[in-house]
C-alpha cells in the first residue's frame, strides 16, 4: 500500500474543517496511518518549500503556515499520492472542480486548505520530515475486503 502526506494547513484549523477534510479521505477508503498537529518552524518549512524559495510570495507562505499549527496526517492506500490529490484538486481554489476539496472549501491559491505530496517519492521524503517511524502505524482495516477487490491487494 501506497502512503502519503497531508498537511491540514492553519486556514483548515482556523475554519474548523479539520474534521470534515479528514472525513472525506476516510469515507473514500484512505487509511489514516499516522496524525499529529503541530507547530511549523522556519527551518523545516525552508527544508519543506525550497523549490519555492526564490518567489516572491515565499514569506508571505511561511508566515501563513506559522499562523497556527497544522495537523500532519499520513493516509494510506492503493496510489494514494494520485487519490488524493485528485481529491484535493486544483491549487488555486478558485480553479479547482466543484467536489474536490479545494472546490468545496476554498477561494485561494494559498489558503488551499491542505497540501498534498505530488509523488510517491515526495510522499516518502514528506512522510519522514514530519514523522518519526514509530509514529506512523500499519495494521490491517476489518473492511478491507469491501474497498479492494482480492487482486488489487
Amino acid at each position: 500500500m501506497e502512503k502519503t502526506l497531508v498537511l491540514l494547513k492553519p486556514c483548515t484549523l482556523q475554519r474548523g474543517l479539520a474534521g470534515e477534510i479528514i472525513n472525506r479521505f476516510e469515507k473514500r477508503g484512505l487509511r489514516l496511518a499516522g496524525m499529529k498537529m503541530m507547530q511549523l518552524t522556519d527551518d523545516i518549512l525552508n527544508e519543506h518549500y525550497a523549490h519555492l524559495k526564490d518567489k516572491p510570495f515565499f514569506g508571505m507562505l511561511k508566515d501563513s503556515m506559522m499562523s497556527t499549527p497544522v495537523i500532519a496526517c499520513c493516509l494510506e492506500g492503493i496510489e494514494a499520492v494520485q487519490t488524493v490529490r485528485m481529491m484535493a484538486g486544483a491549487t488555486n481554489g478558485r480553479n479547482a472542480q466543484p467536489g474536490t476539496i479545494r472546490g468545496d472549501y476554498c477561494m485561494s491559491n494559498q489558503q488551499n486548505i491542505v497540501h498534498t505530496s505530488d509523488s510517491p517519492e515526495n510522499a516518502e521524503i514528506e512522510l519522514k520530515r514530519f514523522f518519526k517511524p514509530e509514529e506512523i502505524f500499519d495494521f490491517t482495516p476489518s473492511n478491507l475486503a469491501y474497498l479492494y477487490a482480492l487482486d488489487e491487494l
